[in-house]
């Protein structure tokens, strides 16, 4: 498994960037805590029913997402966050942000924190150059997969590493197992791993596994179709559901056929069935249903 290999250097101060941060630390001593913030939002959506026996499912269209133009960043949020707010729309089950962003050419988010919060980037248009409080700097790019374990605390930027095209990523918080753990950063290409026309793991919670790993009991899997294909997914835990997201084309889970961007939950079942269309590349997160 090849890593990528990050360049180490100081962090550049807010003021040598050039774009408005979407987040600001504030200048006060107190900074709220990003677990804190975000668990006291969510709501009893998606959660698991046990007098319910039947698998259970939630829609979201594309075009029912919170949508909000920056100029500079245009994003869309599948989830409740920052200014948009739908009380119905708060999580599924440990997924608690799934943001849809495009950046423009050299702009950002200016050095910004971060606690006890899963972190995952995936990239899929551009480069996105990162720097954080642990030292680490590094390009991401489309077919890259980073993780950043936030834990007891760290601060980062991240900033469109071109001047002159956007560069378009999906960003993805998940709840953590456990609380204040040693901040961690990993970074994994895809290509090492990638099979075509079937769906392959690029996160779990397991060191050793395929792919990079995290502090909660979440598999992730993805797929690139170029001819139509059936097949299943098993899920890993009984406790846990999958959402999925149609990065690109069309698919049909179960009886459900869904567009791209749109996504769609399912919980309350062991097994997916799967009918992805040609030129389809879907993205699958298996995570746990309730909140600890």
């Amino acid at each position: 498994m090849n890593r990528v290999k990050f360049m180490k250097g100081a962090l550049a101060s807010g003021a040598a960037f050039f774009a408005a941060p979407f987040f600001v630390a504030a200048p006060s001593k107190h900074v709220e805590s990003t677990y804190d913030k975000l668990r006291e939002k969510i709501g009893f959506n998606h959660v698991p029913n046990n007098e319910i026996k039947t698998m259970n499912t939630v829609l979201h269209k594309a075009n029912t997402r919170g949508s909000a133009d920056h100029g500079w960043l245009k994003v869309n949020h599948t989830f409740s966050f920052a200014n948009y707010h739908n009380p119905e729309r708060m999580h599924f089950g440990v997924l608690r942000v799934f943001n849809d962003d495009s950046i423009a050419g050299g702009k950002g988010f200016n050095t910004h924190p971060h606690d006890n919060m899963e972190i995952i980037t995936i990239p899929l248009e551009g480069d996105l150059e990162h720097k954080d409080s642990m030292g680490n700097g590094a390009i991401i790019k489309n077919g890259d997969v980073q993780v950043m374990s936030a834990g007891t605390g760290i601060t980062h930027s991240e900033f469109n590493a071109n001047k002159d095209k956007a560069v378009k990523v999906l960003q993805i918080w998940l709840f953590p197992s456990q609380k204040n753990v040693t901040p961690r950063y990993d970074q994994l290409s895809l290509s090492s791993i990638e099979t075509k026309n079937s769906f392959y793991q690029l996160l779990s919670p397991n060191k050793n596994d395929q792919g990079v790993w995290i502090h909660q009991n979440a598999w992730f899997s993805i797929g690139n179709f170029d001819t139509d294909k059936k097949l299943d997914y098993k899920l890993k835990s009984k406790s846990n559901g999958v959402y999925a997201f149609i990065i690109e084309g069309q698919a049909k889970i179960g009886k459900q056929l869904i567009d791209k961007r749109d996504g769609f939950g399912i919980w309350n079942t062991d097994k997916l069935n799967i009918s992805a269309s040609k030129g389809s590349k879907i993205l699958l997160m298996e995570v746990p249903m309730t909140i600890s």
